[in-house]
C-alpha cells in the first residue's frame, strides 16, 4: 500500500455529513490500495492546510472540490515536485474534463492510485494563477451580482446566476482596452475579454474544451464592438461553426501579453473566483509548471 496520501477536500463539496463522507472516501482509497489521510476543510483554510501538507514533502496531494478549489491549490503546488491528484467534486469540473479524469469518485480514486502524472501549463495574471481561464467584462459582473443575490435572497447558485445574467445583460457594461502583444497594440471597445490557459475550442459542440494543456501559450479572445443582439448572434454562430474571426472577435495565442485600461483596478474572474486587480494586467503562461495525476495512456502501466 502507498505511503499515506493527504486528501484535502472542500467540505462544502459534499452533501453527506463530514464523518460519513470521510469514512466513505477512506474506504474507496483503501480498496484501490491507497492509505489516505482525509482532511475536510473550509475553503478559507485551504492555503494553510496545503502548506502543512507540502511541508511533509509527499509525492502527491489529492484535492477534492471544484475548479475554484483546484485553482487555489495550484497557487501552492506550482513549481513543486508534488503531483496533484484530483477528486472532481464541483459543478462543472472543466479542468478534470480537459484532462480526461473520470468524474465519478471510484474512477477518480483509481486514477490517483495509478499514479501516472504529466506536466501541464498554468496561466498567470499579475502573478495570480489560473488553471482554466481569466475573464473581464460581462462574466465577472454576472458572478458578482450572483453572489450578492445568493447572500441577500438565499437563492440557489443557478437561479441566482440566471437572474444576475439578465440584470447585467440589461446594463451591458463596456470595456475600453489596449492589448499589447509582442510589441503590437490592439485597441478595442468590448463587452467581454476572455483569456485561456492554452487554446479553447470556439465552435461547435466542443466549444469550451481544450485539446492541449501543454502548448506553452495563453489564448486571448476579444469580442469586437457588438450590442446585445450581436452577442446572441455570435453565440449561435459559434454553435453552428460559422464564426468569422476577423469580424466577430479577435483571437490570438502568445506566451504573454498586457491588458491596459483607463481603470486603476478591474474586477477579474479567475477560474470563476472574483478579485479586484490593479492595471495593467500582465498575462503569461508558466509552461509545465504543475504535475497532475491523469489516466495512463493505453499500453502504459
Amino acid at each position: 500500500m502507498d505511503a499515506c496520501v493527504p486528501v484535502i477536500v472542500n467540505a462544502s463539496s459534499s452533501s453527506q455529513s463530514s464523518s460519513e463522507f470521510s469514512a466513505d472516501l477512506t474506504n474507496r482509497f483503501k480498496s484501490s490500495g491507497v492509505d489516505a489521510d482525509i482532511r475536510l476543510i473550509e475553503p478559507g483554510n485551504l492555503a494553510a492546510e496545503l502548506q502543512r501538507a507540502v511541508s511533509d514533502k509527499p509525492a502527491k496531494i489529492v484535492i477534492g472540490g471544484g475548479d475554484g478549489t483546484l485553482s487555489a491549490a495550484a497557487s501552492t503546488l506550482v513549481g513543486t515536485d508534488v503531483a496533484l491528484g484530483i477528486l472532481p467534486l464541483g459543478t462543472l469540473n472543466h479542468f478534470a474534463k480537459d484532462l480526461h479524469i473520470p468524474l465519478d469518485l471510484d474512477g477518480a480514486v483509481q486514477t490517483i492510485a495509478g499514479g501516472y502524472s504529466i506536466k501541464v501549463d498554468v496561466g498567470s495574471v499579475n502573478n495570480r494563477y489560473f488553471l482554466n481561464n481569466s475573464s473581464l467584462g460581462l462574466y465577472p459582473e454576472v458572478v458578482a451580482d450572483r453572489e450578492a443575490l445568493r447572500q441577500r435572497l438565499g437563492r440557489t447558485k443557478w437561479r441566482a446566476f440566471a437572474s444576475a445574467a439578465v440584470t447585467v445583460f440589461r446594463r451591458y457594461p463596456w470595456l475600453h482596452v489596449r492589448i499589447v502583444i509582442d510589441g503590437t497594440e490592439l485597441a478595442r471597445r468590448t463587452p467581454f475579454v476572455f483569456v485561456g490557459n492554452n487554446r479553447y475550442e470556439m465552435e461547435g459542440f466542443g466549444i469550451g474544451q481544450r485539446a492541449h494543456l501543454d502548448a506553452g501559450v495563453v489564448s486571448l479572445y476579444v469580442v469586437n464592438r457588438t450590442g446585445r443582439l450581436g452577442l446572441l448572434r455570435l453565440a449561435l454562430r459559434a454553435l453552428f461553426n460559422r464564426l468569422r474571426q476577423a469580424k466577430d472577435f479577435d483571437m490570438t495565442t502568445a506566451a504573454s501579453f498586457q491588458v491596459e485600461t483607463h481603470h486603476e483596478r478591474l474586477r477579474v474572474a479567475n477560474d470563476g473566483e472574483l478579485c479586484w486587480m490593479h492595471t495593467p494586467l500582465q498575462y503569461r503562461v508558466l509552461p509545465a509548471a504543475l504535475s497532475v495525476i491523469v489516466p495512463a495512456p493505453a499500453g502504459k502501466p
